[in-house]
């Protein structure tokens, strides 16, 4: 379901002669001011935010007009981000502006959306050469005196997809680890044999001395590319990058397809692509984030973890276990629940989490999982029956049975699980037998 938003901005986002000004709407504050200062590589730094904004206009699955969505900022110490989804949630996208990028003051700490409307986007592809350029995210404090009044409004559909995307992808990426680095040379040449927008198909890739090779069938090492024209928005960045990286869960020989992230890092910011394990998927229906959401303890653990939270570049699992009393596990556990409600994303070349607030309703991920409602009523109904390892649930007329075999996830005799074979998360019978699990133990 999409609500429609309005986003309220001082004036539009503009590139002027003394440098970048970006608009921020809402959030912690009206109009927050998170930076002011000099970024050290434009031209990069430019084509990085373009491709940003062009996943959050593009809709690569049953591709439609261009929408007009705002991305998403996070000032932290040390770090500037922007992240957005595409149309069709099937690609998140990242810049992360590291302290080498930028020569300045992150002045605010928090999330909102930022104006990337379409006479900056020209502007921006025109940015080059090496002198520094000025960005100001948010309106400074001349402006907010002198501009009261001349709001500028913008009132588009705002994805229910989107808060649901934020909620998995971070809870499948966490799973990620390297799989290959490929000088910048070597990966210019690879993207650009890359099928075109129109190729559906589930590859392979496999590291090759300094490059990757292409292949239709998983093996140990390899990393998912499903629909590889969804990594064109890496295209403008190449020029300006050192390395691309590239991360994914561990696979195996007849493995099915799974999610992927593409990363190029130019030294002062990263670029990452993070793709969906087919074209038609959205990460918003993978049901990772279901059995975070599901747990009682975890809930508790979230609040107080959440309390602790500063906006550090990547969070200190050992830290935060020490200033609660709780293993690193039931920290992660944690996070992972404070994710769904966007509160913390995954960040694959840190290998930690990272504290943002998104400028939304921080339980709708929940009410808008059917899986999860009717989990939680199957439980209120007294419709499981335990029966040492395995269960037998009543839902309406039919009764299914669900087994938890050695390797921990469980299993379902229903038509969901036999379908997905828990590609896309737990049915909602498995879902109600881990709720009683947590209850009774």
């Amino acid at each position: 379901m999409n609500a429609v938003q309005t986003y309220r901005y001082l004036q539009p986002s503009t590139l002027r002669a003394a440098g970048l000004d970006l608009q921020t709407s809402g959030g912690p504050a009206a109009n927050p001011r998170f930076f002011s200062g000099f970024l050290t590589t434009p031209a990069a730094a430019a084509a990085g935010l373009l491709a940003v904004a062009e996943v959050a206009r593009t809709r690569y699955h049953q591709p439609v007009s261009p929408a007009s969505l705002d991305p998403v900022v996070t000032g932290s110490r040390e770090r500037l981000r922007f992240e957005s989804f595409s149309g069709c949630c099937g690609v998140y996208a990242r810049m992360d502006v590291v302290p080498a990028g930028f020569d300045g003051e992150i002045a605010g700490h928090g999330t909102t959306n930022v104006d990337v409307n379409p006479p900056l986007r020209e502007a921006l592809a025109r940015v080059g050469g090496i002198e520094p350029l000025h960005l100001a995210v948010g309106p400074d404090d001349l402006t907010v005196s002198t501009m009261e009044g001349a709001v500028v409004e913008r009132k588009v559909p705002l994805p229910g997809r989107w808060m649901r995307g934020f909620a998995e992808v971070h809870v499948l990426t966490a799973g990620f680890e390297p799989r290959a680095e490929v000088p910048a040379a070597e990966a210019t040449a690879f993207l650009r044999r890359l099928p075109g927008s129109s190729d559906r198909s589930v590859l392979w890739a496999v590291p090759a001395g300094r490059t990757l090779r292409l292949t239709s069938r998983p093996t140990p090492g390899a990393v998912c590319l499903a629909g590889a024209g969804r990594l064109a928005a890496l295209r403008g960045l190449l020029r300006h990058a050192r390395t691309l990286r590239v991360y994914g869960p561990a696979v195996r020989a007849g493995s099915p397809a799974v999610p992927s992230t593409w990363e190029l890092d130019t030294g002062s910011l990263r670029l990452s692509l993070t793709l969906s394990p087919e074209p038609y998927r959205g990460f918003s229906g993978e049901g990772a984030a279901l059995l975070a959401l599901a747990g009682d303890e975890v809930i508790d653990d979230a609040e107080l973890v959440g309390a602790l939270l500063s906006w550090d570049p990547t969070i200190d699992v050992a830290a935060l276990a020490d200033a609660t009393g709780l293993s690193d596990d039931r920290v992660r556990a944690a996070l992972a629940q404070l994710g769904t409600a966007g509160r913390v994303g995954y960040d694959v070349a840190d290998a930690g989490y990272f504290h943002r607030v998104m400028p939304h309703d921080a339980g709708r991920a929940e009410r808008d999982n059917p899986r999860l409602v009717g989990a939680r009523t199957l439980v209120e109904q007294g419709a499981v029956r335990r029966d040492g390892d395995h269960a037998t649930v009543r839902s309406d007329d039919d009764e299914y049975r669900v087994r938890r075999p050695p390797d921990g996830n469980l299993t379902c005799t229903c038509r969901w699980w036999a379908k997905y074979r828990g590609q896309r998360g737990p049915c909602k019978h498995a879902l109600a037998v881990s709720m009683l699990a947590e209850v009774t133990v």
